[in-house]
């Protein structure tokens, strides 16, 4: 077997997922792969590796490398190593990444960028899949490509495939262009015909003729597509659906002797803190259309430190109703107490299998569904086939397939991937199916901790942290509509129900007398989103809605140290501040109209997006980046000729990237430079860290 090393930096499981599939796809290609997360750095050995690389790379944050690659990522940056360090490597890249973030595809970008440096070279072109179309649409057509590319680069090795090893005079000979994927899939086709047809395929030809055949076309025509139903062509169309993952875990439920089970072991992250809600405001008003709650956690009993523009993790359960709603679909809910003993099956033909990190030893079945797996994330295709051998009706059977085929990709991106239907919803969709718990525990993600802006300063309020949230509600309209709320921030809303208090100034004293409900929290890894060193420096805060929360932060942190120093040398601080109606989600509206009274915030500029204009006033601007246009001349000032910084947090879908490209157009009107030198500008900004993003989607 020709051996190749696949290394995955994973945050969330997609790079894992993905590596898992390369593997599996290998053998059946003529390779074998040797596969390790990168963090196990005791497991393999670039510097002495002679067998090609493959690298699967996820990214995270607003352009970071996931935190498993962070060891990895810093020893390859050190300023030490020689340019010729990994001259012996080729190696071939697959970024995943979401076009919606300004820095997309970062955390491979990073590695690939830095390997190169180092003398690394491709003997594949690097792959940049985005999740906001489908991932699928470039990690499929890379990984068909892969092994033509691998296939060349063992022969261009002289012979040498059978251990990767290369003497150093073949080492010239390598072939130095990459190939590219598009033009490598035909190339893998071809090549398929010579492996041994032994090798299991890396897809299964499903044909079956349209499920309702009694039909005439015309009337199925009618009919419009949805998550259970298909039109033609797809309905009538042969499908290439992804191989039968293996499965490989064993499951046993046995009765409980009623453990204690603890939130602290659901996570990786070191250290977690559980601490008290020490109060929670409602910003808006009850008749704004989203609703905005201020909670306050107590910290002083621990050694939890943070300063203004940091971010923490908020650890969350699940819904109780969804995770009773799902036992009771799985017909376990008389065993949600039993205790779930995990082992894996002897005989799986996983490579590599391992037992779920996230699943701790000895929890309950309804533990773990409600702190321990994502349920309601996205099913990957992987999942739906994976589905379709345990779904008995042939028309529910046929809808899964198409679903998760390659002919069917339009209509998994429109009814699973856009619709965000979760397991339940697919479940609840196609009665049919029958999943047993061990393929949920194989495929669900770990549910993830949700970040949160720090809103405060420590100096402005000591042992104090707070943070902003919107209650997110959504409808989801799978198969009938459930108005659904957000994982983290519905949870949030009903724990601190008993001690909120409404949009005023007034305490209520009954309401402290609640019991002060507590949550888990855990620092996130260091950023940059700080407040500049030298406190001279002006600075630009564009933050709409609750992306406001880190600049409440700052400004509380400078009027301290201006108390501090009432002598000193402080830059000015701009504050493009955005909302829907002036009199119901104003956000802060009191505190900010007091740092502008105190000097600490120098400009407030504010926009509604919902209010008409009064009387004969001309339209005031509408959103913040039409704000930031209107006083373009100070902002292009502040950026190119007084060392200044900008600062930009919320929604990166729209916002982010509209404020973008209004920064675009007023540096290529202030600086009069073409559009492609002022981009050119904005990057160096980044470079510099000046132009920092705290966004989301």
């Amino acid at each position: 077997m020709r051996r190749f090393l696949l290394l995955y930096a994973t945050q969330r499981g997609q790079a894992k997922a993905i590596a898992e599939e390369i593997c599996e796809q290998a053998g059946a290609h003529g390779f074998s792969a040797d596969l390790h997360c990168i963090s196990e750095s005791d497991k393999y050995d670039l510097k002495a590796e002679t067998a090609p690389l493959v690298v699967v790379v996820s990214t995270t944050g607003t352009g970071d490398p996931p935190d498993t690659a962070h060891k990895f990522v810093k020893e390859i940056q050190n300023k030490t190593l020689p340019v010729d360090f990994f001259a012996h490597l080729r190696y071939g890249l697959l970024g995943l990444g979401d076009s919606e973030y300004t820095y997309f595809c970062n955390g491979g970008k990073i590695i690939d960028k830095r390997l190169q440096e180092l003398g690394a070279r491709h003997f594949y072109d690097t792959g940049h899949a985005d999740d906001c179309v489908g991932l699928e649409l470039v990690v499929e057509p890379w990984i068909a490509g892969l092994w033509a590319a691998l296939t060349e680069h063992f022969r261009s090795s002289r012979g040498q495939e059978m251990s990767g090893a290369l003497p150093v005079a073949s080492r010239a000979s390598l072939r130095t262009d990459p190939m590219k994927p598009e033009l490598l899939h035909l190339e893998s086709q071809v090549e398929l015909l010579r492996v041994d047809d032994s090798g299991r395929k890396d897809s299964d030809i499903v044909q079956q003729n349209a499920v309702n055949s009694g039909q005439s076309s015309a009337l199925i025509e009618d009919f419009e597509p949805s998550l259970t139903r298909s039109v033609p062509p797809l309905s009538q169309a042969s499908l290439n659906i992804p191989a039968l993952p293996p499965d490989y875990l064993q499951v046993h439920l046995q009765e409980s002797l009623g453990q204690e089970e603890s939130q602290t072991s659901v996570t990786s992250v070191d250290p977690v803190f559980q601490v008290p809600v020490s109060k929670a405001v409602q910003l808006t008003t009850d008749d704004a259309i989203k609703t905005t709650l201020l909670v306050e956690l107590d910290i002083s009993k621990t050694d939890f430190s943070y300063q203004p523009g940091d971010a923490f993790s908020v650890i969350c359960p699940n819904s109780d109703s969804e995770v009773q709603n799902l036992l009771e679909r799985l017909q376990l809910a008389d065993k949600r107490e039993y205790c779930v003993l995990l082992k894996i099956k002897a005989d799986t033909k996983k490579k590599g299998a391992a037992l779920p990190h996230h699943i701790p030893e000895g929890c309950s079945l309804q533990f773990i569904l409600t702190w321990c797996l994502e349920i309601r994330a996205i099913p990957k295709k992987a999942f739906l086939r994976a589905l379709v051998d345990y779904t008995s009706n042939s028309a529910e059977k046929r809808r899964l397939q198409e679903l998760c085929s390659r002919q069917g990709a339009a209509d998994y991106s429109r009814f699973v991937r856009d619709a965000c239907a979760c397991l339940l919803d697919l479940l609840l969709a196609f009665p049919s199916c029958r999943p047993p718990l061990s393929l949920l525990l194989e495929h669900l993600p770990k549910l993830q901790p949700r970040p949160y802006s720090c809103a405060s300063s420590s100096l402005f309020h000591p042992g104090k942290l707070h943070f902003v949230f919107n209650i997110v509600e959504f409808l989801s309209n799978t198969t009938t509509v459930v108005l659904r709320k957000g994982v983290c921030t519905g949870w949030l809303a009903t724990l601190v129900d008993s001690v909120l208090q409404p949009n005023t100034r007034v305490s209520h004293e009954d309401s402290r007398k609640a019991l002060a409900p507590k949550i888990s929290i855990c620092p996130r890894t260091t950023n940059s989103f700080h407040l500049p060193n030298d406190p001279s420096s002006p600075i630009v805060m564009v933050g709409p809605g609750t992306g406001v929360a880190p600049f409440i932060g700052f400004l509380q942190h400078r009027e301290k140290l201006q108390e501090q120093h009432p002598s000193g040398n402080f830059g000015a601080m701009w504050l493009f501040f955005g909302c829907r109606h002036k009199d119901r989600d104003y956000l802060f509206r009191e505190e900010l109209t007091r740092f502008l009274k105190r000097g600490i915030l120098t400009h407030l500029k504010v926009s509604f997006s919902r209010d008409a204009p009064v009387g004969k006033e001309e339209a005031p601007a509408k959103y913040v980046q039409d704000n930031v246009r209107l006083h373009g001349k100070q902002v292009a000032r502040i950026l190119l000729h007084e060392s200044g910084y900008i600062y930009v947090c919320g929604d990166a879908k729209n916002m982010a990237t509209d404020v973008n490209d209004a920064l675009v157009e007023i540096i290529s009107r202030e600086a009069g430079v073409e559009k492609l030198e002022a981009m050119k500008t904005l990057a160096t900004l980044k470079e510099e860290k000046r132009y920092l993003q705290d966004i989301w989607s």
